[in-house]
């Protein structure tokens, strides 16, 4: 059982890559191109709809939403350019993970975290003074 579903993430996110890689193809259609950046967007975010510290209900749209949005944009492109696409995320997922770029995303996030404390310091600190 766990190898299957160790089987079906790997699955899931070689087909949001090459969801990703598809929605910068000129050959899919443009309302193909729109969802596929939705869902890869959504799949990829740490925001989720329902947030995942809810117990159950906190995985629901990880489990659901996600392979739903997958399948309805595979019907979108036509199969000879999914084939292609899920080639290239399935050799992308073969190399290794580029640790630069993880700083450079960990370096941005808390940036912009200092920044929003910083904002909102400024915000309420101006605000109690007066």
């Amino acid at each position: 059982m766990q190898g299957r579903l160790k089987c079906w993430a790997r699955t899931i996110k070689r087909d949001v890559h090459a969801l990703y890689l598809a929605s910068r193809d000129p050959r899919v259609p443009w309302y193909a191109k729109a969802l596929a950046i939705i869902v890869a967007g959504y799949a990829l975010s740490p925001i989720d709809l329902i947030p995942d510290f809810i117990p159950v209900l906190g995985y629901l749209d990880d489990v659901i939403l996600v392979p739903l949005g997958i399948l309805l944009v595979i019907r979108l492109i036509p199969p000879d350019i999914m084939a292609e696409h899920r080639e290239l995320a399935s050799a992308a997922q073969d190399r290794p993970v580029s640790q630069t770029a993880a700083v450079v995303i960990a370096v941005v996030w808390v940036l912009s975290i200092a920044l929003a404390g910083w904002l909102a310091y400024a915000y309420f600190g101006r605000r109690n003074s007066n």
